[in-house]
């Protein structure tokens, strides 16, 4: 199921939109000079700040917008899972917030993370390996949307086996927003059912794995219940694959598409991590939401209760009263305060884990692939909905030495 085409973005804007995926850009830019706040009857009424100030003040705004649920569809979650939300942390309200959000920080903690980086690295080579004697590869279907599936996997305990389900569940919750609401709720029980036995299991017998940790972890001296743990990996499967797939792809992309940064980080390999803060920036993948509690007025839009606001990172990192040649891709920007992972409370707990896997990912590409370029631009298919980034990546490459 899709929706019609959109007729006015600044009156009618649909994120999930085709025009929107391939190059929301342009839209953008032309609502951030002439309606900044735009708004859609759409999934029963929602609006799109496009400037970072508005992004952030609403972000940071948690007495008059809830992030019970965070993915726009025509749907609303019962009020009942207030303060907690769909999927704690990033949909739980404070004070609940704080304490769910705090017992994942250890796990994603810069030095956690660096323990996975030699596996992770291993891994991204098995895969170039794969590739080897290819003239054209798939640099999203066979390189970028593998790693993450493995790590994320690794992390919580959950066979790498089950990856095309694990992409599944991605594309069913993200992009399956326009759904009727019992294909919604049959794809989260879905989900649930898929997490459940791995719950009872490491319940019974504790493993060394983020499961294991979340079933032994407490709020305020009560236990977490099996239905927050599932909730909160399911968070953490979806969120840890699609967002660090996409942005990995979205950096081939660029390289692919824009010869002089490739050859200058080819040249320059120590520039990569600066770099990556910039494709971060430019390329965001992620779009998060958030509903009005009651009725308010902001920036003079009359917001009304339930209604939801679409905050798009992504736009706000492209608005130039924030950064100097926003549209521009500047490889060696500094200082680069993007907001790729988030503003306010629900700034991305798995920063450092995203930056490991891109920085990883791009340096094993890089040198098995010194020399690769769009294979056909038009055949580059762009993710729909609010987490964006190339689901297919025809790339020509040839072999460093």
């Amino acid at each position: 199921m899709s929706n019609p085409p959109v007729a006015d973005w600044a009156t009618d804007f649909d994120h999930t939109d085709e025009q929107w995926a391939a190059d929301p850009f342009p839209i953008w830019d032309e609502l951030r000079g002439t309606c900044p706040v735009a708004h859609t009857e759409r999934y029963g009424g929602a609006w799109l700040p496009t400037r970072h100030e508005d992004v952030s003040a609403i972000a940071n705004d948690t007495e008059h917008f809830t992030s019970r649920s965070i993915i726009v569809t025509p749907h609303r979650p019962p009020m009942e899972l207030a303060p907690e939300g769909i999927a704690p942390p990033i949909s739980s309200d404070p004070p609940f917030h704080a304490a769910a959000r705090k017992m994942l920080l250890a796990v994603f903690s810069p030095q956690s993370i660096a323990r996975l980086e030699a596996s992770t690295r291993a891994y991204c080579q098995e895969l170039v390996d794969l590739l080897a004697g290819r003239d054209v590869v798939d640099a999203a279907t066979e390189y970028a949307q593998h790693i993450p599936v493995r790590v994320i996997a690794d992390m919580l305990g959950l066979p790498e086996s089950d990856g095309d389900r694990f992409r599944g569940f991605v594309h069913d919750v993200l992009e399956g927003v326009a759904r009727p609401l019992e294909e919604r709720v049959d794809i989260l029980l879905a989900l649930y059912e898929y997490l459940l036995p791995y719950v009872e299991e490491r319940t019974a017998n504790p493993t060394d794995d983020v499961i294991s940790m979340l079933v032994g972890s407490d709020i305020d001296g009560e236990p977490l219940t099996p239905f927050h743990v599932i909730r909160t990996v399911g968070l953490l499967l979806i969120a840890g694959i699609d967002t660090t797939w996409s942005a990995i792809g979205s950096s081939i992309w660029h390289l692919a598409a824009t010869p002089s940064d490739r050859q200058r980080l080819v040249a320059q390999p120590e520039l990569l991590p600066t770099a990556i803060e910039e494709f971060l920036r430019a390329y965001a993948p992620v779009t998060m939401a958030r509903l009005v509690k009651e009725d308010v007025e902001f920036q003079g839009c009359p917001m009304k209760a339930e209604e939801w606001v679409l905050l798009s990172f992504p736009a706000a990192n492209r608005d130039p009263a924030m950064f100097e040649r926003a549209d521009e891709v500047i490889i060696d920007r500094q200082p680069n305060r993007h907001a790729a992972f988030g503003l306010g409370i629900h700034r991305c707990a798995g920063s450092h884990l995203a930056r490991m896997e891109m920085r990883v990912a791009l340096e094993v590409w890089l040198e098995a692939f010194p020399d690769f370029h769009l294979a056909d631009p038009a055949a580059v298919s762009w993710s729909v909905g609010q987490v964006r980034g190339p689901r297919t990546l025809p790339v020509s490459v040839t072999r460093g030495a």
